[in-house]
């Protein structure tokens, strides 16, 4: 076993223990009695529920994770990589056509084997607590969709991307960064409107109460409404939320229907206020440009990288391959991820609390706790994580740290 390949099912192992560690810590936490703040937001039996609710999800994650690091490991240790990238080459000539392929065959063979998961997710333990609407031939539709989304966009920006890579040589870390952004920045202003309607219907609120309010909270505010949504976010999930997309004229916000559902109209207010403040207060845009210039470190260390052909080689290849080389890179490159996660969630943590204080200065701050609780409640959300698994993972604060930023 090469240097090289030893180092790439380490990185695997020691990235799987770490959060399998975390997952362990928040399960045990989140058994532990509630703050006294929290103690009588469930009944008992909607507490136990919430428990019963938090050990489903646990168990199907560390035996999901598993099993997928165990099916690594062997692919790894046994050059199944480099056997794919044999069985394509004899049958392809052009390394671009040869790269997509490679990349079309590992990821349909990988979501075909988490397959299992995902429907015993879906179908098993959303659907026994009552959160699952997804019946199974939306399930099958989203996956096709997601599988022609996958093929079209993502081999042609892999197409380009490789083309850059063997038409400029050094400058191809600088322009691949270039044409993703580019990329990243047109889903930014306009994928919700352009993705989004493919699997989900948007439809303008609707006239009434709530409207009048909102156009009446944004005349105040000064804020130009852009596009206001309703999803039927019922279709899938019983499970309330809304978010904020977009700049400029191409800003949108989407509220779910279930949110509607659920939540009173100064309720729903105060929820929308909060995402107004994430526009008000630049979040969504500081939020893009740090995105795009971490894209821009991994491109730079990404071009430097491959220059070295044992990154293909550890992978079970004779031949030095642009795509082999960048799924060991993204292998090696994982520790950097998980710091950059660490830095990135607290960011985003930190613009919730900014955005909570923005609806609780310009609406009111008692609906939208109530409002925050209602949503939290409703998904039976584990309302006491472990703060390492909110250091790392979590881009939202937990309830009981907003209730108390709020008071």
């Amino acid at each position: 076993m090469s240097p090289m390949l030893t180092l790439l099912i380490s990185l695997v192992i020691l990235n799987y223990l770490v959060e399998s560690l975390i997952k362990i810590l928040n399960y045990r936490e989140s058994k532990k009695p509630l703050h006294p703040t929290l103690a009588n937001l469930y009944s008992e039996s909607e507490y136990r529920r919430s428990l019963q609710y938090s050990q489903a999800n646990f168990a199907l994650s560390i035996i999901n994770s598993t099993y997928s690091i165990i099916i690594m490991i062997v692919a790894l240790a046994a050059g199944l990589f480099g056997k794919v990238d044999s069985f394509v080459r004899e049958r392809i000539q052009s390394e671009i056509l040869i790269a997509i392929l490679f990349f079309a065959i590992i990821g349909l063979v990988s979501d075909l084997l988490d397959l299992p998961f995902d429907i015993y997710g879906t179908f098993v333990v959303e659907s026994k607590f009552g959160f699952n609407k997804t019946t199974p031939a939306t399930f099958l539709f989203d996956k096709m969709k997601g599988y022609l989304l996958a093929g079209g966009i993502g081999g042609a920006l892999l197409a380009l991307i490789i083309f850059i890579y063997q038409e400029t040589g050094g400058a191809f870390w600088f322009l691949g960064w270039l044409l993703l952004s580019l990329f990243s920045l047109v889903m930014f202003m306009f994928g919700t409107t352009l993705i989004l309607p493919l699997f989900n219907k948007l439809k303008p609120l609707e006239e009434g109460e709530l409207k009048e309010e909102i156009l009446k909270y944004c005349a105040k505010e000064g804020y130009s409404i852009g596009r206001l949504f309703v999803m039927d976010a019922s279709k899938r999930s019983s499970k309330a939320n809304a978010f904020f997309a977009g700049l400029g004229k191409s800003k949108t916000i989407v509220l779910f229907d279930t949110l509607i559902e659920k939540l009173s109209t100064r309720e729903i207010m105060a929820v929308l206020a909060h995402e107004i403040g994430h526009y008000k207060r630049k979040h969504t845009l500081f939020g893009f440009v740090l995105s795009i210039t971490q894209s821009l470190a991994i491109f730079a260390v990404l071009g430097w990288a491959l220059r070295f052909p044992e990154l293909s080689t550890a992978l079970g290849s004779d031949v030095k391959s642009f795509h082999l080389s960048i799924l060991a890179f993204f292998i090696i490159f994982s520790p950097l991820s998980f710091a950059l996660d660490l830095i990135t969630n607290s960011i985003s943590r930190r613009n919730e609390y900014e955005a909570d204080q923005f609806a609780k200065e310009t609406y009111d701050g008692e609906p939208l706790k109530s409002g925050l609780i209602t949503i939290a409640t409703d998904s039976l959300a584990n309302l006491s994580p472990h703060p390492l698994a909110v250091k790392v993972y979590a881009t939202h604060p937990p309830l009981l740290q907003r209730l108390t930023a709020l008071d």
